[in-house]
């Protein structure tokens, strides 16, 4: 029981640093073109990152049962990747890279689920075809979208940036700055939305998968009345984890995540209230199309692409190519070293007494 509890509070711990690791995913763009302040800017996104978390749990279930084995799975492989994934979320968020989340946990799930297996990599599922025709596992939902929904951001923002250029070639910059300065204040909360619809999944279904495994192990079997909802003999997103999810990310949001919100808003690109509107609209399509179809895409690779690509389109050498390099390291390094990570944490916690 007391591992079970563990586990939930490093899922909902791993939220929380998700809330604000990832603010700057919704509001980098609306802060550094000043339409709405920092604390303005926060307040909207937690509010709108917890109206997302509550649209569908397709990403929870493929995060919770569609990437590994769960008949190998046990609640330490759970913590372990939870583990490896705060680490690197802490560590990124500590050098001001914005890396993804999502990618930190299925990295640190899928390396601890290896050492729980003794090497075994088969208990990854690589690529599966479902009953209904559809496609599963860790080819099409993780490593596929990886590279196609940056590439995706960067070209849709790019074609949205050039016709608002096209459409508005004879406006005043002062009237441009006026209509997407308002307008980008809905382009921001939709972008808010969208990365609660697809960012809290991802705990739910972690939280989830804890719960079915400890269910099935028989580690819930002599709960007091009180906890009865603990138990989940079948894999299922429960309300009160959707509910304690959706919080926990919002009041994450609302703690901020400055070092972040600076690289995003300030240090890749000069933005301007249409450039700011064009990143958010693009990425965020992108983002709730990903969510729709249960994939769990990384918001934070998406926004970013998105706003290289506005930058592009404004003038190639406005994006600081430099600080890019920086921000693509960290994206091709996550899902191996939370790997390992997770895979460490899995032998320290059995070394430690915890099975």
């Amino acid at each position: 029981m007391t591992v079970v509890l563990l586990v939930l509070l490093a899922a909902l711990a791993f939220e929380y640093i998700n809330g604000f690791h990832d603010a700057a995913n919704a509001i980098a763009t609306v802060v550094s073109t000043r339409v709405l302040t920092p604390r303005q800017a926060i307040a909207m996104a937690a509010f709108f990152n917890l109206l997302g978390a509550f649209i569908g749990v397709g990403v929870a279930k493929t995060i919770g049962a569609g990437l590994v084995d769960t008949n190998v799975i046990t609640l330490t492989t759970v913590l372990a990747a939870l583990i490896g994934a705060i680490i690197w979320n802490l560590l990124t968020w500590w050098l001001g890279l914005p890396s993804s989340s999502s990618h930190a946990l299925i990295g640190g799930l899928c390396g601890a689920a290896l050492a729980t297996a003794k090497g075994d990599w088969s208990v990854l599922k690589w690529s599966i075809v479902k009953s209904d025709g559809s496609h599963a596992g860790l080819w099409p939902k993780v490593v596929m979208p990886m590279f196609s929904s940056p590439v995706i951001g960067f070209f849709v923002a790019a074609v949205v940036m050039a016709l608002l250029y096209m459409l508005l070639r004879k406006a005043t910059p002062r009237l441009v700055n006026s209509i997407f300065g308002k307008m980008q204040i809905v382009s921001a909360g939709v972008m808010g939305l969208s990365h609660g619809s697809n960012d809290a999944q991802k705990t739910m279904g972690i939280m989830a998968l804890a719960l079915y495994t400890g269910t099935k192990a028989g580690v819930l079997d002599n709960l007091p009345s009180w906890l009865g909802f603990l138990r989940s003999p079948e894999f299922v997103i429960h309300d009160w984890i959707i509910i304690s999810c959706a919080l926990t990310m919002a009041a994450g949001t609302a703690g901020g995540g400055w070092r972040i919100i600076r690289t995003m808003g300030h240090k890749m690109v000069k933005l301007q209230p249409i450039h700011g509107f064009a990143a958010e609209t693009s990425a965020a399509a992108v983002i709730l199309g990903a969510s729709h179809f249960g994939i769990p895409v990384s918001t934070t690779h998406v926004i970013s692409t998105a706003i290289m690509g506005v930058g592009t389109v404004k003038r190639f050498s406005a994006v600081k190519w430099g600080v890019v390099g920086r921000i693509v390291w960290a994206w091709v390094l996550t899902l191996p070293i939370t790997g390992m990570l997770g895979y460490l944490s899995v032998k320290a916690l059995h070394a430690c007494g915890v099975q």
